[in-house]
């Protein structure tokens, strides 16, 4: 247990002297590069090994008690032989996502799909009992990074990377609401996912005043706090950072225990989310010996 009490609170003319130009048409070019990007794209998606599809493959991933990052199911296909599978999905606490056919046919190549597909995770979760026991193991006080509603999963892979290389000891991300442990956070995190420990927790609040409870400092990045540089961050600490487009959200603001920006001096006012949580972070491991 930590100590939280050892800090405080247009016509061109014609002059007849060229024949008339036929006027080039780029639309050929334009939809050439298109269907290559399409094609790209479609053989990304046949390259992954983390999409099972069909019923059966899925009932028995399920049955072999999987780590899974979400269920996507084509709208109107909740009924018949699909409705244990979401049942299942459910009780198993895996998200459950209604999107069209269309996708779900791109996603693996136009084979037969059967109006599901799961996605499993690149890696199992962990709880926030590994991540504890994690610093622990190591004889450091908890460092721990909590991923408010991030839904670009190259962000959160960059999330996990850096902090992997500032010595954290674990990230929490919501069950709902953001991006998992899919095969884009496993690539772009660059190998980081094997050694950092991910809890996905139901609710992002509750884990919070868990994380407070052990004695841990928790700081949310938002642009109406204290410039980052004039503020104690060292021993337990868990750095809050929130969505791409809408930052902490309210309640989780307000749990925190102190509120940090990172005063800028450009014409923007924001960074992109995992640049922001960086350079909390190395703040952090700048304290730690």
């Amino acid at each position: 247990m930590y100590n939280r009490n050892d800090k405080g609170d247009n016509q061109k003319k014609d002059f007849g002297r060229k024949p008339d130009r036929q006027k080039k048409d780029f639309s050929s070019k334009y939809d050439r590069h298109k269907n290559d990007n399409n094609d790209r794209e479609e053989r990304e998606f046949r390259e992954r090994d983390d999409l099972i599809i069909g019923r059966n493959a899925i009932r028995e991933a399920l049955k072999a008690a999987r780590p899974a990052e979400c269920l996507m199911v084509q709208r109107g296909e909740r009924k018949g032989s699909v409705s244990p599978i979401v049942a299942q999905c459910i009780e198993m606490k895996i998200p459950v996502k209604e999107v069209d056919g269309k996708k779900l046919d791109f996603m693996c190549g136009h084979s037969n799909h059967q109006g599901v597909i799961l996605i499993a995770a690149a890696k199992e979760y962990s709880t926030l009992e590994d991540i504890f026991a994690n610093a622990e193991e190591k004889g450091e006080a908890p460092f721990i990074i909590i991923c408010d509603g991030l839904e670009d999963p190259h962000n959160l892979g960059a999330v996990i990377r850096s902090a992997e290389a500032a010595g954290a000891h674990g990230v929490v991300i919501p069950s709902r609401r953001s991006t998992g442990l899919g095969y884009t956070v496993g690539k772009s995190s660059a190998g980081a996912l094997e050694y950092m420990p991910v809890a996905r927790v139901t609710n992002i609040n509750s884990a919070i005043e868990e994380i407070k409870k052990r004695g841990v400092w928790v700081y949310a990045a938002d642009m109406d706090g204290k410039p980052y540089y004039e503020t104690d961050m060292s021993g337990a600490a868990a750095i809050i950072v929130g969505s791409e487009g809408k930052g902490v959200s309210r309640l989780v603001r307000e749990n925190a225990d102190v509120i940090v920006s990172i005063p800028m001096k450009g014409q923007i006012n924001s960074l992109n989310a995992s640049v922001a949580a960086s350079i909390l972070m190395f703040e952090v491991s700048k304290t730690r010996k």
